[in-house]
């Protein structure tokens, strides 16, 4: 009798300690957001933007330094390279060489698409925080591409100024992958699809190196970011992201 009480007595303890070690879903979302961005970064790669009757590539080099900074670069094709957007905590530029101008952007143009992809300027520079933006919920567990994944549930908090009423999100249990993402607007109506695929290392970091982003509500209409290389932590100062480096950054 005395073994079996020692038993529960341990029993209780494992599941008291279980529970207090158990993740949350803001924990396991911030895991994923620091897997994937880091404290900076340097990336390139290829944007292809699908449409009924045309496809177009876009050639991108891209210096992060989270939260608060981003800076693209357009380095192909000929007709577009020099063109950059550039992020400043809550403020958005646009560099167009070919007019020699800098155009800020209002907040209203969030939402717009960028260099006419299905990315809008929030989701390139995201401007809003899925971590401390959103109250994080978990709502069950799915297998995606082989992968068994954490389900969650975000919502904006009432305080936010974001974009999306909720996001879905689906997270690997191993290594804390993004690898699929729903956004849904007004009405609770699913807008756009995000999936992540093709895992290799890059930067020492186990990813997704080629995303697309699929809207709900046009057919044949695709865009697609194939990551070619990324390097994380690198040393990169706030001044770099200037209106004046815009110009000048290759």
């Amino acid at each position: 009798m005395k073994l079996f009480y020692s038993f529960l007595i341990v029993f209780s303890l494992l599941l008291v300690t279980g529970r207090s070690y158990a993740e949350t879903p803001r924990e396991i979302v911030k895991k994923a957001n620091d897997l994937w961005y880091g404290k900076s970064s340097i990336s390139e790669g290829t944007m292809t933007v699908t449409k009924p009757t045309w496809t177009r590539k876009i050639s991108t080099k891209a210096w992060m330094l989270e939260p608060d900074y981003a800076l693209i670069l357009i380095t192909g094709p000929a007709k577009d390279k020099g063109i950059v957007t550039l992020k400043r905590k809550n403020e958005l530029w646009n560099w167009i060489p070919a007019i020699q101008r800098v155009i800020k952007i209002p907040p209203s143009m969030m939402l717009q698409p960028w260099m006419g992809s299905d990315f809008t300027n929030d989701d390139l520079v995201r401007e809003s925080s899925i971590v401390n933006d959103y109250t994080q919920s978990l709502i069950g567990e799915e297998k995606i591409n082989g992968y068994e994944c954490y389900k969650i549930k975000l919502m904006p908090k009432p305080e936010a100024g974001v974009v999306w009423e909720k996001v879905i999100m689906w997270i690997s249990k191993k290594s804390y992958m993004e690898l699929k993402t729903e956004y849904y607007g007004e009405e609770g109506k699913l807008v756009k699809t995000l999936t992540g695929s093709k895992i290799k290392k890059m930067g020492g970091r186990i990813l997704p190196s080629y995303w697309e982003m699929i809207p709900a509500n046009k057919p044949g209409h695709k865009t697609v970011l194939d990551y070619k290389t990324i390097r994380f932590n690198v040393n990169i100062k706030p001044s770099f992201f200037s209106l004046q480096n815009m110009k000048r950054v290759r």
